[in-house]
């Protein structure tokens, strides 16, 4: 068994197999051994990491989240939810336990994103958190991820509320009419946000998922960080991170079919030059399009569209730079 990684398995039923077979080397993340078996394979060369103490989430998970999982609870309200229990956990005074145990879980959630996306083209979705259920750029938003997963391309969103869940959406209903999405944006616009109540907002889009139980995978890469933010429901995969930092970059990397920038706030500028800083040093093969969504909000609201401009002047990123005026326009730019 050397070399191999056991994670997060009860292996209490396995006592005869363990001892007999030589675990030198093999190294047990997690996993659930009976006291004398632990003490054997400890004696025999394998190295055992245990669950870290009081910590809710398992650090050794060997896949991402769904969304029932994070909400299962929500009827007894958000506060009793594994979503909620991580964040409480989370704003605890630093201390090595919490530090290594939120290391070692975002190292497993990072390996199980790797597996979820190999062979997929994925694009990313960024926008504002701010957008409310209703509104017409809501709207807009999950028609385009519901175009970009019809044409095959994974949607993958920083899992949050506003234009992400927007995404997220979309990109689910893709195998149904579009009806279908307008009958779902009319269920969602009842509960137009996670304030006042995350369960009243979580409760519409369960009822969503239950009517409309099959849909397409897409992605959502949130973080407690935020975490009065809630992760929104759609989103078929959830890679939730405690660290901000490598869930940033993590979320860049993902999206190898290039970037949609809708408009938002800080964060959304964030990335939209995170992304430039990424295609600015890259090879001519690894530029990824970036296509800005409003010509007036990216040239007059938020003026980032001249210095993107300035800035791929003479590069490979300069024919990969898009700017368009309606998510109509986006699908022909990626969908290549």
């Amino acid at each position: 068994m050397y070399g191999w990684h056991l994670q997060s398995l009860d292996l209490t039923g396995q006592t005869a197999a363990i001892r007999a077979l030589d675990v030198a080397g093999a190294l047990f993340l997690g996993c659930t051994l009976n006291k004398p078996d632990e003490e054997s394979v400890r004696e025999r060369g394998a190295l055992v990491f245990p669950q870290v103490p009081g910590s809710p989430v398992d650090s050794y998970r060997p896949g991402l989240y769904t969304p029932r999982e994070l909400y299962d609870g929500i009827q007894d309200g958000y506060e009793t939810t594994l979503d909620a229990r991580a964040y409480a956990w989370s704003r605890q005074p630093r201390s090595r336990d919490l530090t290594l145990a939120q290391a070692l879980h975002d190292h497993a959630v990072d390996d199980a994103l790797a597996a979820a996306r190999t062979g997929r083209k994925v694009v990313g979705v960024m926008g504002g958190h701010s957008l409310t259920r209703g509104s017409a750029p809501y709207a807009d938003a999950a028609r385009l991820a519901y175009e970009l997963t019809r044409v095959e391309l994974t949607v993958a969103t920083g899992g949050g509320p506003g234009a992400m869940e927007a995404a997220n959406l979309g990109a689910y209903l893709a195998p149904h009419s579009p009806a279908d999405l307008d009958k779902a944006l009319a269920m969602l616009a009842q509960a137009p946000s996670f304030t006042p109540s995350v369960r009243h907002w979580v409760g519409a889009a369960l009822e969503v998922l239950d009517t409309w139980p099959e849909g397409a995978d897409s992605l959502g890469i949130p973080t407690w960080h935020y975490g009065h933010e809630p992760p929104n429901p759609f989103a078929t995969r959830i890679a939730k991170y405690f660290s901000n930092a490598i869930r940033e970059a993590v979320l860049l990397e993902c999206a190898s079919g290039g970037i949609v920038f809708l408009p938002g706030a800080a964060g959304t500028v964030q990335e939209v030059f995170q992304d430039a800083c990424e295609n600015y040093y890259a090879d001519a093969s690894s530029v990824a399009p970036m296509v800005l969504v409003g010509k007036d909000f990216w040239t007059r609201a938020l003026p980032a569209w001249d210095l993107l401009r300035a800035l791929a002047a003479d590069r490979d990123m300069s024919a990969h730079l898009h700017l368009v005026d309606t998510v109509s326009e986006v699908v022909p730019l990626l969908a290549g």
